[in-house]
């Protein structure tokens, strides 16, 4: 069966971004790759930890993305922290270029997963967390936790 064009498969998500910046906008972006960079993909070979995404000379680039060489490439294979071209729309490109020149703000990718057959990269327009807002979040996730822990106790007491 041909998978559909909304048809998504998650290949690797950046955890890291939502701990260490606010998330203010996200848009979907193509990016450009070779053959043995798909292949690895596929296998789930990749790390989006310290990439970020930028613009230069009005195109969007991917910088420091770790796509894990393919094993069966032998000399076609690709480089493994090579920028990737971002396929994006000209108007989007002009509008994340306006934010990004605001103080602070950056482009992070958050997920890669294939739509179909194309390989999609979700970005997001973030600024940078201070050491007390991670802290504050932490303590609001583990309050949560508490208190669904108690739910669940005291449902299972009934």
């Amino acid at each position: 069966m041909k998978p559909s064009a909304d048809d998504t498969r998650p290949i690797a998500a950046n955890r890291k971004a939502f701990h260490d910046f606010f998330i203010e906008d996200r848009v979907e972006a193509g990016i450009a790759l070779v053959g043995t960079e798909v292949k690895s993909l596929r296998e789930g070979r990749v790390n989006l930890r310290d990439s970020y995404a930028e613009v230069r000379e009005g195109e969007v680039y991917l910088i420091g993305a770790h796509i894990s060489p393919y094993e069966q490439g032998n000399v076609w294979n690709h480089d493994p922290v090579r920028p990737r071209k971002l396929l994006l729309h000209g108007h989007e490109i002009v509008r994340l270029q306006q934010k990004i020149k605001e103080r602070g703000y950056t482009l992070v990718p958050t997920r890669m997963y294939f739509r179909g057959s194309r390989v999609k990269v979700e970005l997001a327009l973030a600024h940078g967390k201070r050491q007390y807002d991670k802290r504050a979040d932490m303590a609001a996730r583990d309050a949560q936790r508490d208190v669904e822990r108690a739910l669940r106790r005291r449902d299972d007491e009934r």
